[in-house]
Order: structure tokens, then C-alpha cells, then sequence
């Protein structure tokens, strides 16, 4: 039985007793029900009664993870697994928390730990494959996704876990079916808000119209727009729905007879495809991906505007060169894939160049503290769409960026661009390869390590030099 820890009594003035599991179960009550506070209250009263208690260190360290405290979290876990080294819901645990520091080595350190102490368990399999996949351990997070399905043949996260490795290791036809569970994953959204229209199942629809949806991020919708001239030969009635942000580059792919942005002005339609299905749906394998660069041009006059305007902000003579740091903070991969400004330093020290940011968002603030030879001009403020990104791509002689929209923006213009990835990218990008299939203007740079930007960014750099 678990000890007893006495508390003043809510109702009457007798004090009662309640185990220390059932105040934990309280706990979780309200960390579930999203009170946090509430449950960190409770939780404070079990530790300070019983402060070697491990179950209840864990269920602080759940609170700290929830609450972003990322560092706390892992003390009170590291200080749990002190105290009972074998439980392998602590271990499986902290493997997540050591991830999202790029701690893999612990990471991996803890998620084998957990498999080994309960081999039948289907998240830990899944969560230990996680971890090898961002250690490049294509083969290993392959085969422990495959044995989480095997466990638990409907675990969404290990289907969608098995799809990226298998797409990044170029194993498209079964990649691109696991794919579609991505729709299933927890706090997924909905595709539609309603469901009483079939999903097209890609054969001709001569009549009626199919809705195509814009279902994932601006670059999902940029690379996977290029369909919709292929769509357009099945079926002749093609309406979109995606962001009005994304409608100048979506626009211009033939077939289209509208967009909208907003589900009550979408017109009847007979079937709906969201647009990232439909790789599978024309089967898409590496040699066959549809690249009729560039599918994507810019307006001459707004070309012809930002000609002028960069003209009188770059020195005569000056070589342009656009950046891009970093990604949207909120996306679930961010700490992975952006930087900060300062990362790109070796820029700075270009001859005769100019370095152009068409950095949007929060990491725009880094630019007041740049300090390098090479000037560098911000556009973040004047940018006000995607029409005008494109135009300003036009201009510029090259582009260095990390995975953004801004990446296949300039990709689909077929403009030149140096990518720079991360150890473990988006499936997207391949294993090793330096080029891309989805975009033959880009040159990819990866990181040789976890963490290390220093490594591409001084290629880019020793490149660009070279073709001064």
C-alpha cells in the first residue's frame, strides 16, 4: 500500500488521509483537464511529504514538459530514474525530453533502455524509431515503426513515423501509402468540416467537380501544386481551397476554375483530394516526380518594381544574395531546421556581395545586431505577399536558405538555391543526395553532425566565393 499523506479535510474539520497515489491521481485529473496550475499544486504536496517519491517526480516532470520548462522536466525525471532505474515509462519518457534538446545520444541511450525492459510495448518501440531517424538510422527506425504496427497495428504516429522514413529513403509506392494516415495523427485537423463526399480515388471524373485542398504548410503547397495540370487532364472542374497567401502561386497552375479561402464559399463538388495525396494517387516513385520547372513566375511589374528598389539600396556592382534563418516558430520541426542570423556569418565576408533578408516573422529582430562586411539589406517589412517574394527572387543572383517555403518558392521558380538541412531532414530532401528531384536548381547542404551549421554553411560560403 502506498504511504498515507494527511491533509486538511475540504469538507467538515477532521483531517482525512489519502495515499500518495490517490493525490497523483488527482493530479493527472487536472493535467489532463489542461489545469495545470491546479495540478502542480497537488503534486507540490506529495514531493514535499515525500520528496524520494519517484511516481510523484515523474508526475512533476509531465507538468514542467506541459508548462515548457523543458530543463526542470528533465531534472525531476534524471532524478526519478535515480531513484528507480527500471521503470520503463520513465525512461521512454525522458527520451522524448533528451530529443527535444538534441540530446540524442541520451536519448537513444534511454528509448533502448525502455524496449528492453518492455519489448512489447508499442510506443516505446515507436519512440526509440523516432530517435533513430534523427540519428540517421533510417534501416533501425524503419524496422522498430514496424514493430510498433505490429503491436498495435492502429498507432497513427508509428504509421506516420514509418512513412517519412520510408519516403526519405526513397521507398515511395508503400511511403506514400502510410502517408495518408497523416490525417489520423492526435490534434490532427480535419480535412473537411464535413464528410459526406468521397475522397477522389484518381481515375478520370469527366463530370461534376473535385475539390482540391491546400492541406499542409506553404511548401507542402508549393512542391505539390505542380499536380494540378495532371489533375486538370482527368478531370476538367477543379476548384481550390487553400490561404489566400498561398493563391498567387497556386493561381497559376492551369485547370483551376477558382479558389477559396473560406469552407461556407466552397460550391457543391462530387469528390475532394487534398493536395499532398496526390504523389500517391499518380504514383509517384524518383523517376517519374513531375518537375516542369519553373511552374512558378513571378509578375513582370512587380519584377520591375523590386529591380528599382534593390537598385537603390545595393551598392553598383554588388552581387545579391538572399537569406533565409528561419523557419515558423510555431512548426512542430522548428528547433531543428532554423538558426539564427549570426550562423551566417561566412556570408558576411563575401566580396562585392550583398546580402538580401527575406526573413519574416520573429527572427527578424536578429537583424539589428548583424555585423559583417557584406551589407545586409532587410526587406522583411516591405514584403507583403507571396507575389512579392516571388518578384524579389527574380532579382536576386542566388539564394541561401534553410527548409522553408521560401526554399520551394525559389525552387519552383527554378531559381539557384543553396539549401542548407539539418542532420536529420524533412523526408522531402533524401538521404546524401546533394541535389533534388522535386527541384533541379537547388544544391543541398547537410549537416555532417547534429546541431552543426558550421559545417554547410561554410561550403555555401567556399562555393559562392569561388563564383565571385
Amino acid at each position: 500500500m502506498a504511504e498515507a499523506v494527511a491533509t486538511s479535510a475540504s469538507l467538515g474539520a477532521a483531517p482525512i488521509a489519502r495515499t500518495v497515489d490517490e493525490w497523483l491521481a488527482e493530479a493527472a485529473a487536472h493535467e489532463q483537464a489542461g489545469r495545470l496550475e491546479e495540478a502542480e499544486a497537488v503534486v507540490a504536496q506529495v514531493i514535499a511529504a515525500k520528496p524520494d517519491y519517484a511516481p510523484g517526480l515523474h508526475q512533476a516532470a509531465v507538468l514542467s514538459h506541459k508548462r515548457g520548462r523543458a530543463p526542470e522536466a528533465i531534472a525531476r525525471l534524471e532524478q526519478a530514474l535515480r531513484l528507480a532505474p527500471d521503470v520503463a515509462l520513465f525512461h521512454r519518457n525522458i527520451c522524448e525530453l533528451y530529443r527535444g534538446q538534441k540530446r540524442l545520444d541520451e536519448a537513444f541511450a534511454h528509448g533502448r533502455r525502455a524496449v528492453e525492459l518492455t519489448p512489447d510495448d508499442a510506443s516505446a518501440n515507436y519512440n526509440l524509431g523516432v530517435i533513430q531517424y534523427d540519428r540517421m538510422e533510417v534501416d533501425e527506425a524503419i524496422r522498430l515503426a514496424r514493430r510498433a504496427l505490429a503491436l498495435e497495428p492502429g498507432m497513427a504516429g508509428a504509421h506516420f513515423e514509418l512513412a517519412e522514413a520510408l519516403l526519405l529513403d526513397g521507398q515511395f509506392a508503400e511511403g506514400w501509402e502510410e502517408y495518408e494516415w497523416r490525417f489520423s495523427l492526435p490534434n490532427s485537423p480535419q480535412l473537411l468540416p464535413h464528410k459526406d463526399k468521397p475522397q477522389w480515388d484518381g481515375k478520370p471524373m469527366p463530370d461534376g467537380t473535385l475539390l482540391l485542398i491546400g492541406d499542409q504548410g506553404f511548401g507542402d503547397t508549393i512542391q505539390f501544386c505542380r499536380y494540378v495540370a495532371e489533375v486538370a487532364k482527368l478531370c476538367p472542374n477543379i476548384v481550390m481551397a487553400c490561404s489566400s497567401e498561398m493563391w498567387p502561386v497556386v493561381k497559376q497552375q492551369s485547370g483551376l476554375a477558382g479558389h477559396f479561402d473560406r469552407w461556407e464559399n466552397v460550391p457543391a463538388f462530387e469528390a475532394y483530394c487534398p493536395l499532398s495525396g496526390l504523389p500517391r494517387l499518380f504514383g509517384t516513385d524518383l523517376s517519374n516526380i513531375p518537375a516542369p520547372v519553373p511552374y512558378v513566375r513571378a509578375d513582370k511589374a512587380r519584377v520591375a518594381h523590386w529591380r528599382a528598389r534593390l537598385g537603390q539600396l545595393v551598392p553598383r556592382g554588388y552581387r545579391t544574395i538572399g537569406i533565409t534563418w528561419a523557419g515558423r516558430p510555431t512548426h512542430g520541426n522548428d528547433f531543428n531546421r532554423s538558426m539564427r542570423l549570426e550562423t551566417l556569418a561566412p556570408l558576411g565576408a563575401l566580396e562585392d556581395t550583398a546580402l538580401v533578408s527575406l526573413q519574416m516573422g520573429p527572427a527578424v529582430a536578429q537583424v539589428a545586431d548583424w555585423r559583417a562586411a557584406a551589407p545586409l539589406i532587410n526587406l522583411g517589412a516591405e514584403i507583403g505577399d507571396f507575389a512579392d517574394t516571388m518578384a524579389i527572387l527574380e532579382v536576386l543572383d542566388h539564394v541561401v536558405a534553410v527548409d522553408t517555403s521560401v526554399v520551394h518558392l525559389a525552387g519552383a521558380m527554378g531559381r539557384p538555391v543553396s539549401v542548407l538541412l539539418p542532420f536529420a531532414p524533412d523526408w522531402r530532401w533524401l538521404r546524401e543526395r546533394t541535389d533534388s528531384p522535386w527541384y533541379p536548381t537547388l544544391r543541398l547542404f547537410r549537416q555532417s553532425a547534429n546541431g552543426d551549421w558550421a559545417g554547410p554553411v561554410a561550403r555555401v560560403a567556399a562555393g559562392l566565393a569561388t563564383r565571385a
